[in-house]
């Protein structure tokens, strides 16, 4: 079954290439100079001269035609090629009798078949010419009525009958006017097929689009028709011909530098039309799919099939090749010229794919350099494709250096081919971090900041060339040429590639100056505090040598807190605002208070508390004795009537407000009552 409908799907493309092949031609037909010319030629007198726009008017019938055949079911465009297959074999079946006929008038020989060897040979020949068209049409009809195809075979017979030659002659033209008028029959018989089928393809039309609407057709008749693998195939049709065409006109071999010569200018010749266009960029768009699959197949293996939701690329590198080609008027340029701009376009392109090839294999090379995995076929995988994603893109670039004078829009062109080896330069620095740092027993405390620095400065060196591209680019509008077109482009690359890219780096810059700057202004634990504390770090669970003091009294690794702080600036544990205690308005520093030991033993099997709860208390006061440890109210002071729990959720604005800190709390104890609860707050 599945064999079955793997068939179904190819002859679903192959029986609609000729369609598409059909309006490429049209489309090539000059149907005004071809008249003219003959016209020249002929001096009006010449039949098809007067025909002319009868002509002209066939010329849109055959789009029409053409048009039809692309979108006729498969089941009914199967039908019509069984119908023209026939057609053929009626045609070869009336050769064969003509030829037949014109040998036997030629050899002048009228007697016995069996007595002259030459016509004996001649007559078995054309006999099983004839058995087999009428085989072929037979099954091709589906019919056992053989004799409908067997008009053909008259002139053998009249000659295995002794019939004269000229006799012969005039069978021959009664057997191609019985098949003809065969034909004409079934034409008629079958007139209003076209329209039956014109009339149910429009009620179903109408149907969908009331239920689905226009987009819903839309993307049913592009997955029916398989319209990115039709064009595919029509371009690789086309370019297969172009190519063997030039090959049989030569008799010597090409040279290196003739080859790709020959291999652009037959990628010209085939991007002519905006049929063959079209096919060219789906082309582009799956060859850059395979490569990409390729690339994720040698990283990861079988594995890179399993959950992929990346396969859907490639569509990007054939919106930008059509896109130039656009914009750049490729299919009304000269063979020549098409050339030379193909071959900037295309290394556009490849840039493209390279660099979403980077896309596939930077998180999955760190993330192996990461990880504790030690099979050397993986790392090797790993770094040869990076090293081939340093190299391959200089080397490009350093090619089309040689061929095409520098100017501003060659260094637009080759700066993206730059700046991936100098991703790719980044990434293999980290990868060689994460490898040093994997046979050390320690992890490096300050890992973050060595691949801080390591990215900000490829950064920062993707951003020096982007500025010099815009330098060159003014410099090249003020004393050169200007331009409407350049300098469109120069306003597009200084907002994308400069003034976006600063404005993202600067922000990084400040955030992580503000992370700093808060962890320098949390005190550092004391071995005392650590020793007391016995715990381990909250973010990474890794041991504390060295930690940081949180306002709520909570214990971080210094860098794990700056990590979290690029983040939000809450506590990881009970999210109160992180501030040290200089910072809060109107009260100085403090010692920080040893947190409850249960209480962390709650906090840490996840009983922290939730944004906006009241944080711990501050050194030298006691907890209310109608609240638990971990701040939520008692049983005991929720079953007092009236006052207290009004007073205390009055008077409690952490409770009312997230991120409050509570900086005091004074408890005084009135005569002969429960002790109402004031708490002095603070908020951050």
């Amino acid at each position: 079954m599945a064999a079955k409908e793997k068939l179904e799907a190819v002859l679903n493309v192959a029986l609609r290439v000729p369609s598409i092949m059909l309006l490429d031609v049209l489309y090539r037909w000059d149907v005004s100079s071809f008249f003219q010319q003959i016209q020249r030629s002929s001096l009006h007198n010449n039949p098809l001269f007067q025909y002319k726009y009868l002509a002209l008017n066939m010329h849109y019938v055959g789009y029409i035609l053409s048009v039809v055949l692309l979108t006729l079911p498969r089941q009914h465009l199967v039908q019509l090629y069984l119908y023209f297959l026939t057609a053929l074999l009626l045609y070869a079946g009336h050769q064969i009798s003509r030829d037949y006929v014109r040998s036997e008038l030629e050899s002048g020989y009228e007697g016995p078949m069996y007595l002259e060897p030459l016509s004996m040979n001649r007559f078995m020949t054309a006999l099983v010419g004839q058995l087999v068209v009428c085989t072929l049409c037979s099954c091709v009809m589906k019919t056992k009525q053989i004799w409908l195809f067997s008009a053909h075979m008259l002139p053998l017979l009249a000659r295995l009958c002794l019939v004269p030659l000229e006799t012969i002659v005039i069978i021959n033209k009664f057997a191609m006017i019985f098949t003809g008028l065969e034909v004409l029959y079934f034409l008629a018989s079958n007139l209003l097929v076209p329209y039956n089928l014109a009339k149910s393809a429009y009620r179903e039309l109408v149907q969908v689009v009331e239920v689905y609407g226009l987009l819903a057709l839309g993307m049913s008749l592009w997955n029916q028709l398989v319209v990115p693998v039709l064009f595919m195939v029509f371009w690789l049709v086309l370019f297969a011909l172009q190519i063997y065409s030039y090959f049989s006109t030569r008799d010597q071999p090409a040279s290196r530098e003739r080859l790709l010569f020959l291999f652009l200018t037959s990628i010209a010749e085939c991007c002519s039309t905006p049929y063959s266009l079209l096919g060219l960029v789906f082309t582009v768009s799956f060859v850059a799919l395979g490569v990409l699959t390729l690339c994720k197949f040698y990283l990861q293996g079988y594995r890179a099939f399993m959950n992929d939701p990346a396969m859907n690329r490639g569509m990007t590198e054939g919106v930008t090749l059509l896109i130039l080609a656009v914009q750049t008027g490729l299919i009304e340029l000269q063979v020549v010229h098409r050339a030379f701009l193909l071959s900037i376009i295309l290394f556009i392109v490849v840039a493209s794919i390279l660099q979403s090839m980077l896309e596939i294999a930077d998180p999955i090379v760190l993330a192996l350099g990461a990880s504790r995995d030690k099979s050397l076929w993986k790392h090797f995988r790993a770094v040869s494709l990076c090293l081939f994603l340093l190299v391959f893109p200089a080397y490009m670039a350093y090619m089309i250096c040689q061929f095409f004078h520098m100017d501003f829009w060659l260094l637009i062109i080759i700066s993206s081919s730059i700046l991936t080896s100098l991703q790719v330069l980044g990434t293999l620095f980290i990868y060689v971090l994460f490898m040093v740092e994997e046979f050390r027993k320690e992890p490096v405390e300050n890992m973050d900041d060595v691949i801080y620095y390591v990215n900000g400065t490829y950064r920062l060196l993707e951003f020096l060339v982007a500025l010099c591209v815009v330098a060159y680019g003014v410099s090249e509008t003020i004393f050169g040429e200007w331009t409407v077109m350049g300098s469109v482009i120069i306003f597009i690359h200084s907002y994308y590639n400069v003034w976006l890219r600063a404005q993202l780096g600067w922000k990084s810059f400040l955030l992580r100056r503000d992370a700093v700057n808060k962890i320098k202004s949390l005190p550092v634990a004391t071995k005392e505090q650590l020793e007391q504390h016995n715990d381990i770090c909250a973010i990474c669970y890794q041991d504390m040598k060295t930690a940081v003091i949180t306002p709520c009294s909570h214990f971080f690794h210094a860098g794990c807190l700056k990590k979290w702080l690029y983040v939000q600036e809450t506590c990881p544990l009970c999210h109160c605002q992180l501030k040290s205690p200089s910072q809060l308005p109107g009260l100085g520093p403090e010692p920080v208070q040893q947190p409850n030991p249960s209480a962390e033993q709650n906090t840490r099997r996840g009983d922290a508390a939730e944004p906006g709860a009241e944080c711990d208390q501050r050194p030298g006061v006691q907890d209310s004795p109608s609240r638990g440890h971990d701040g939520h109210e008692s049983p005991e002071a929720s079953a007092q009537p009236g006052g207290s729990h009004s007073m205390d959720s009055e008077s409690s604005p952490c409770e009312a407000s997230q991120g409050a800190a509570c900086a005091a709390e004074l408890t005084a104890a009135p005569e002969g009552g429960s002790a109402p609860h004031l708490r002095v707050c603070v908020q951050l």
